[in-house]
């Protein structure tokens, strides 16, 4: 049995500092006995001598120091885990939210998980098609990757992530696919919205949710994806699912880590940002991959609300550093009515050349990505000259350049949020928009490709 403790000395804000206690370790769980019979948890943030740091899950309106206790439980915060997780939904720590049943758990796992072994990693080569053109063509997205979605506030990045929850499948295999959802910080509304997507497409049969909301503790939002990743893991090395983890907001997820680093009075690093999110965020993160001879596999999309639209912030900063490449929502295409408003120059996907080609999704993919990206960018400096100069300074193939670029955002890149094309679809419409500039101009692609697809019309 715990050893109870009545030495509550002091409560301040989210902390409470417990007295004279004996073999209590960084990061254990604790219970709160107040006088009302009530019980409330607590985790360990520091020990000195035997003086104990612990955060509250909860609030600390009723705390009595002089008849509450305190029993520390051995153990850090643990997820039970079972293949019944699919299909339900729960709240940030793990409890069931969806009116049914507690989860009989095959095992118990903690919750901050162990890092994978650099030389057990295999490297991320299988094609996961998303059924968004501006990813699946261009950014392509890999089993095993992460590749974060950069947004930034009121652009419809909850949207997107329901989007690509619902539609996103490994090719040409019947291997178990699953989703798992982590959601930080949204409001009510996000969190009905998430659930009813999932609900009315049939996506929630293969899919694990974790929502945490706006009202919930800070310290609840931090162990989130944890129990997010921990669910993935399980599904992904022990029942060899492949598994997409979306989380949604990381930003969130970084204020609540300063909120709880500021209350601990700890040197603040840029932005009042603790010193240590880049080891905080990289522990997330590097829970994607696939391990050499298990079948399962972990492909990562975080998505993050870039503050004041500051790619140079410390959040999106940092994320760049750790995650393979980059999805960049644009305010001035999501202003002309692009749906999604994916801007494809700026966003980056460094696996993408892993992912693609013969066998994975057409030979003539790679040809094509560059052609495309070629062709936009000059599109999109011809316009800029149009602006300038006037029409009549631009030649005539720069004014199909011009052209070229209208059409791709309104075509390729604009699919609207129900809208779930092959990765043939995609091809076919690059080569449609391609056919509007002269084959002397397609000089990205090989003769072969061209006879095959250009002149094919």
């Amino acid at each position: 049995m715990p050893k109870e403790y009545r030495t509550i000395q002091e409560i301040a804000g989210p902390l409470m500092l417990v007295r004279g206690v004996e073999n209590v370790a960084y990061d254990e769980l604790g219970e709160i006995d107040l006088a009302s019979g009530e019980k409330r948890r607590c985790k360990v943030l520091e020990i000195d001598g035997g003086n104990a740091l612990v955060q509250l899950y909860e609030n600390a309106a009723g705390l009595n120091l002089g008849s509450s206790k305190v029993r520390f439980l051995g153990k850090s915060m643990e997820l039970g885990v079972s293949e019944d997780m699919l299909s339900r939904v729960f709240d940030g720590l793990g409890h069931p939210i969806d009116g049914g049943p507690e989860i009989l758990p095959d095992e118990r796992r903690d919750i901050n998980g162990l890092p994978m072994n650099p030389a057990a990693r295999a490297y991320p080569q299988e094609f996961i098609q998303t059924g968004i053109s501006a990813i699946d063509g261009l950014n392509t997205l890999v089993r095993g990757q992460k590749l974060p979605i950069f947004s930034a506030s009121g652009l419809p990045h909850s949207q997107l992530a329901a989007q690509i929850a619902r539609q996103a499948k490994v090719r040409g295999t019947d291997e178990p696919f699953a989703v798992v959802f982590a959601a930080m910080g949204i409001t009510f509304e996000e969190s009905n919205y998430f659930i009813e997507s999932f609900r009315e497409t049939g996506a929630i049969d293969r899919a694990v949710l974790f929502m945490n909301l706006a009202n919930d503790p800070a310290v609840e939002r931090i162990a989130t994806p944890r129990m997010a990743l921990t669910a993935a893991e399980y599904l992904a090395f022990e029942k060899g699912m492949h598994v997409l983890v979306i989380m949604t907001d990381i930003t969130n997820y970084a204020d609540a880590l300063r909120e709880v680093s500021a209350a601990r009075k700890e040197v603040p690093g840029r932005r009042g940002y603790p010193g240590y999110m880049y080891t905080d965020l990289a522990n997330l993160y590097e829970r994607a991959g696939r391990q050499k001879g298990r079948a399962g596999s972990i492909t990562m999309i975080p998505i993050l609300t870039m503050p004041e639209d500051d790619k140079t912030h410390p959040i999106p900063d940092l994320t760049g550093y750790i995650t393979e490449g980059q999805i960049i929502l644009s305010r001035d295409l999501y202003r002309k009515g692009i749906q999604p408003p994916i801007d494809v120059l700026p966003s980056l996907s460094r696996l993408k050349d892993k992912g693609i080609g013969k066998g994975k999704t057409r030979a003539d993919h790679a040809d094509v990505l560059n052609q495309l990206f070629a062709a936009y960018a000059r599109g999109k400096e011809n316009k800029e000259l149009m602006v300038i100069l006037g029409e009549a300074a631009l030649t005539d193939v720069d004014k199909l350049y011009a052209k070229f670029a209208d059409e791709f955002e309104a075509q390729y890149v604009s699919q609207g949020y129900r809208t779930d094309r092959s990765i043939e679809e995609t091809l076919e419409i690059g080569w449609k928009l391609l056919r509007i500039l002269p084959r002397t101009e397609l000089k990205r692609i090989k003769d072969e490709y061209l006879d095959q697809y250009y002149d094919a019309n």
